[in-house]
């Protein structure tokens, strides 16, 4: 490959180059801004980037390998970072002019993880304001008229264009998931707690999870390895071995996997073209298919996320409230507002749904191995003044169930229609092996 062309390579490839000598660090690092010069201008996914910065620690990456010190599992690979981590070494803004040049004093576990790893902190990537509705200056990769999804915007469309092999996201809704749909990449939401949060921005504690963006399952699976993980400044964190993700993702599974089709309570939202997509794509897997209908009571999963996504919001936000809520977008002020006006019966009356509800899934996982469901109501809406619906994550999300988009259709327009999968809580490493069989399956015909 030329080295101009390096930027392409997926994320795996590139660390086992970097380590084997094929090209160097800064190589790949000089390839990924190239692309930036070239895509940004109609993009716009970076809301910080020092080229130099870059250079500075890709050379140190060659020193290392040159001088005979460990390579870790990212070694040299560029990574892009959503503007809520923190990162001691750039600025982290948050989406709101209330945060503006903020620099953290020390970075968030995550970043420390990637470091540790060997993965270049290539840049800062453009968030929605404070992780929420509304949209930063990020444009879709596919067609700068249509939405990239949000929050996690900036990162999703980084990996989409060729900036990065990887970078992070959150999800609180649908934040990692919806914007890898329609940016045409994996976008990969874990289970809630395995992927620590220390030196996150926190929106909600039960909703908020780390998540993934990259363009294959290896490169997700290659992350998590180095993302899982106990973290003291994360509660909802705790010990247990690391799954082998690269080599559980990478089997063949032992019986063709069984996936239960579940439309789910949003489905009345999907546009014809994704209902037609997914009936289409069901009939095409024919028995390992099973269509399955959730009780009536899934509805209701739709006010009880909103109830303790607003509550939880409206507290770990009272600061900037008082502070300066005439500074904030009218839709954040209203979500504060109303998230100010929750009982506490009602939100511990919703938020004690979440254990029943994967009791309840547990039978569907005893039967089949994932859960089917589109990733979104369509393709990318046309403009830029929303991000687009996430109910088609909020179930998985306030369950904490692990979920993978798969960039495996597109829409009559040209643009990607995602297909989610999920997966029973703390089987990540079995769900990425179902995603890499039906990307196999799919691609196969």
């Amino acid at each position: 490959m030329e080295a101009s062309q390096l930027n392409w390579l997926p994320a795996s490839d590139a660390a086992r180059a970097i380590r084997d000598g094929a090209f160097s660090a800064e190589q790949l690092a000089e390839a990924c801004l190239a692309r930036v010069r070239e895509a940004e201008p109609q993009v716009q996914a970076w809301q910080y980037l020092d080229p130099e910065h870059v250079r500075a620690q890709a050379r140190a990456r060659d020193a290392d390998r040159r001088e005979g010190r460990p390579c870790g599992p990212l070694h040299g690979v560029p990574m892009g970072i959503k503007d809520i981590i923190d990162t001691a070494d750039m600025p982290t803004e948050d989406g709101t002019v209330l945060h503006a040049g903020r620099t953290p004093a020390r970075d968030a576990s995550v970043v420390t993880m990637l470091r540790a790893a060997g993965a270049v902190i290539m840049g800062k990537t453009v968030t929605t304001e404070c992780a929420t509705y509304t949209p930063g200056k990020t444009r879709n990769p596919h067609n700068p008229g249509h939405t990239p999804g949000g929050s996690s915007q900036g990162s999703a469309a980084a990996v989409a264009a060729g900036m990065v092999p990887l970078a992070l996201g959150s999800q609180t809704n649908g934040s990692v998931i919806r914007p890898a749909a329609f940016c045409g990449v994996y976008g990969f939401k874990p289970t809630h707690g395995l992927v620590p949060r220390g030196g996150i921005m926190k929106l909600s504690r039960a909703l908020d999870h780390v998540g993934v963006f990259a363009r294959s399952i290896e490169d997700v699976a290659l992350a998590m390895e180095v993302l899982a993980g106990r973290d003291e400044l994360d509660p909802d964190t705790r010990p247990r071995a690391t799954p082998p993700f690269r080599e559980v993702a990478a089997q063949e599974p032992p019986l063709p996997p069984l996936l239960a089709f579940v439309k789910g309570p949003a489905w009345e939202r999907a546009d014809a073209e994704t209902r037609e997509a997914f009936a289409e794509l069901a009939e095409s897997l024919g028995e390992r298919v099973l269509e399955i209908e959730l009780p009536a009571s899934a509805a209701e999963v739709l006010e009880w996320h909103r109830t303790v996504m607003q509550a939880e919001m409206a507290a770990n936000l009272d600061l900037e409230w008082r502070r300066g809520r005439d500074r904030l977008s009218e839709s954040l002020r209203e979500l504060l507002r109303r998230g100010r006006e929750v009982s506490a019966l009602e939100y511990q009356r919703a938020l004690a749904r979440v254990p029943l509800l994967n009791e309840g899934f547990a039978e569907i996982f005893e039967r089949c191995d994932a859960i089917l469901t589109p990733a979104a109501p369509g393709t990318a809406p046309k403009g830029l003044a929303s991000t687009g619906d996430p109910a088609f994550c909020t179930l998985w999300t306030f369950c904490g169930m692990p979920a993978v988009s798969l960039p495996l259709m597109h829409g009559a327009n040209g643009l990607p229609l995602g297909v989610q999968l999920v997966g029973r809580r703390e089987d990540d490493a079995r769900l990425l092996r179902t995603a890499r069989w039906l990307a196999a399956r799919v691609e196969a015909g």
